[in-house]
């Protein structure tokens, strides 16, 4: 029996990830091991939630050795230590033709408190955390330490207290324009987002490739729907934290996602995001 602690409500997420998909098969086993339990995390970050335990399942294929499972574990502990969670339990199996990992996260939070995709309203401003389109950069060119380093270990926005702050919120696993898509489609609104003022890191900017920065994915950045009037509330929450936000658009009535130049003009893209539908 699990319980949360005194005056708290338990939430729970599920994700999976698969080698040659979410990972590469050459990626260092530890860091895939971190890079999975993370992303998981940043889905508890996106709920305003605080972790407190994990289920792991595997599906192991045989070109994978007692010392890749080592690291891996070491991996696992590391990020253990660093976030406050423990592993409760899980399973492994074995015959799979690629690594699959699978993670339930289990957080907990204030009654009452938790955050959806589905509380945006008309007038309520788009913004996002960190920097946008590192990930999928470093997926590209992993000679460059930073962005290889963000594809590698995304940083999940754990503490933030937005409750009374943001009406909905989600991360951005599949990127930032199809990501807003589904936040305003889950509200009923549609969402414009001004893509100059979308923020990149110096090496994202250097590579002049803003397309694949908007709709790459893998940043595991927070998209906050705020009303102007907690405008202040949520940048004094960002100087509490040391985590940056930016504002980049706003939700309206209607439906889809528009994205805008810095002329005004709509952008058009071969794809938005990552799609889990083939």
């Amino acid at each position: 029996m699990l319980i949360p602690p005194p005056g708290r409500e338990l939430v729970v997420s599920a994700d999976a990830a698969i080698e040659g998909v979410h990972f590469r098969a050459g990626d260092p086993p530890d860091l895939i091991a971190r890079k999975v339990l993370r992303t998981n995390l940043s889905d508890l970050a996106a709920m305003g939630a605080d972790p407190l335990g994990y289920l792991l399942t595997l599906a192991i294929p045989p070109t994978r050795d007692d010392a890749f499972f080592a690291a891996f574990a070491a991996g696992l502990a590391h990020d253990q230590r660093q976030f406050g969670l423990t592993l409760l339990g899980g399973d492994t199996t074995a015959g799979s033709a690629q690594l699959v990992v699978s993670i339930t996260i289990l957080g907990h939070l204030a009654p009452g408190t938790a955050l959806r995709r589905n509380g945006a309203r008309a007038g309520d401003a788009l913004w996002v955390s960190g920097t946008i389109g590192d990930a999928a950069l470093g997926l590209r060119d992993g000679a460059h330490p930073h962005l290889a380093r963000r594809y590698l270990l995304p940083e999940p926005r754990l503490g933030l207290h937005l409750a009374g702050i943001a009406h909905a919120a989600m991360d951005v696993s599949d990127g930032l324009v199809q990501d807003a898509g589904h936040l305003a489609r889950e509200s009923g609104l549609a969402v414009e987002i001004a893509a100059a003022s979308v923020p990149l890191s110096a090496p994202a900017r250097a590579a002049d490739a803003l397309a694949e920065c908007l709709t790459g994915g893998d940043d595991y950045e927070l998209l906050l729907a705020v009303p102007p009037e907690h405008d202040a509330a949520l940048r004094d929450e960002a100087a509490r934290t040391a985590i940056p936000f930016t504002r980049i658009g706003r939700f309206l009535p209607g439906v889809g996602v528009r994205v805008r130049d810095a002329r005004g003009d709509e952008m058009i893209f071969e794809r938005k995001g990552w799609s889990h539908v083939r």
